[in-house]
């Protein structure tokens, strides 16, 4: 009788051991799956960071990072001290004073600072004066306005033999000019870029028999020399 009941016993602890092994084989797939779907969501996220970082990098160097020329611009010019003799002749005791309005525009989201400027002035092609070295800076898109006072020698005007029949002409006194700024970029003290721009322009001079003055017309931009 006893050995009837360990034999029934037997079959009971088998199939407790068997819900077990049925269990934990269930339970194994859906950790994997969880594992699975936790991996699939990280590298996920990794690569949606790359490409918000790739697309922020790309827009700084469309915008931020790229550098372009600035712009020169002579406003006007301005003849001073140019003086004529009852003969109708230039006098070369007094010196001649040439004053031109230069704009810088800087397009770039960096100041461009500017070191080594120059305003060479022009008539019947040589040069007849040379402006003083000036410097500035220019603040981010922002253009930045500068004075230059060119100094030039009367007897430059004299060597030309059509001087005087073009101040007191309708022709009038063409005078040409020649602006050259060299500067740097630094952006970040990422990016640094050396820049070198150049404007040519012309202007007619006109003598005015109400002022006796010299009247220059609006610089036209011209090509290089």
């Amino acid at each position: 009788m006893a050995k009837q009941e360990q034999e029934q016993a037997k079959p009971f602890v088998l199939v407790a051991f068997g819900a077990r092994s049925s269990d934990s084989d269930e339970a194994f797939p859906m950790e994997h799956q969880s594992e699975k779907r936790r991996s699939t969501l990280c590298i996920g996220f990794i690569a949606a960071v790359f490409l918000v970082l790739a697309i922020i990098v790309l827009t700084l160097f469309l915008t931020v990072f790229h550098i372009q020329d600035p712009i020169i611009r002579l406003n006007s010019m301005t003849i001073q001290s140019l003086e004529m003799s009852p003969k109708g002749t230039l006098r070369t005791d007094v010196s001649v004073k040439l004053l031109a309005d230069v704009s810088v525009k800087n397009p770039n989201a960096a100041s461009f600072k500017f070191y080594n400027g120059t305003v060479m002035v022009y008539y019947g092609g040589r040069v007849v004066g040379e402006g003083s070295y000036f410097q500035g800076k220019a603040k981010p898109r922002r253009t930045l306005r500068r004075n230059v006072t060119v100094e030039i020698d009367p007897e430059e005007f004299l060597t030309d033999p059509g001087f005087v029949m073009d101040i007191t002409g309708s022709k009038g006194l063409n005078i040409s000019s020649y602006t050259r700024i060299s500067g740097r970029i630094d952006i970040m003290n990422i990016i640094k870029r050396n820049v070198l721009v150049k404007f040519n322009c012309s202007t007619t001079f006109r003598l005015s028999p109400s002022t006796g003055g010299l009247h220059g017309d609006k610089c036209k931009p011209q090509l290089d020399f």
